[in-house]
């Protein structure tokens, strides 16, 4: 069977960026008509559109999309979450991972979908705050539990490549509700995040 390239991408969209990106390779002092670039403006139109496709995808629904009750009130950690945004100040990349949390109060979603939910929002242009705060606040509002815990840890390119240029610096960020607000529970959580079980 013949390999088949999917790429998920709307044509008008992609010519209207890539009339900028051509402009913008001008801009910059390349030649745009030369070989390693004439595909350049369609790379980038297309991969953009790849790393921005969370403006699509509504989070809440995707929590939605697997309900099931269930007698279980203690801790349901996914850790480790791999995260790949783009810095709205800079346009850069920032990357890392995600732990969440939640207790639930009578209702669990499929383990995936937290995974998915931390896509749909790190696809969109961020910062590591929102971030962190809007993954915390789609699960508390679609599954209404006993409380959310997010810790996202990131390294950002706008610090490593330009700027400052540290290279090892990392940004951690927390966010909570509920039950992860008092300390005992937020320790629990802390410690079984940086422990290595598996």
């Amino acid at each position: 069977m013949a390999y088949q390239k999917k790429e998920l991408y709307q044509e008008e969209v992609s010519k209207e960026l890539q009339k900028h990106y051509k402009n913008v390779l001008s801009l910059i002092g390349e030649d745009a008509e030369r070989e390693g670039l004439q595909k350049t403006p369609e790379r980038v139109s297309k991969a953009l559109q790849f790393i921005t496709q969370g403006y699509e995808i509504e989070p809440v629904e995707i929590i939605k999309s697997a309900l099931f009750q269930e007698d279980h009130r203690h801790m349901v950690i996914v850790k480790d979450i791999e995260l790949y945004s783009m810095c709205e100040h800079h346009m850069l990349p920032f990357f890392g991972k995600a732990h969440v949390a939640y207790i639930p109060d009578g209702t669990i979603t499929g383990l995936s979908k937290i995974a998915r939910v931390v896509d749909a929002y790190a696809r969109r242009l961020q910062v590591q705050e929102r971030l962190t705060t809007q993954i915390r606040d789609c699960i508390q509002e679609a599954l209404n539990p006993l409380g959310v815990a997010v810790v996202i840890e990131a390294k950002h390119l706008c610090m490593m490549m330009r700027g400052i240029e540290k290279q090892n610096s990392v940004t951690t960020t927390s966010a909570f509700t509920g039950e992860f607000e008092k300390n005992a529970t937020r320790a629990e959580f802390i410690d079984l995040i940086s422990s290595r079980l598996s």
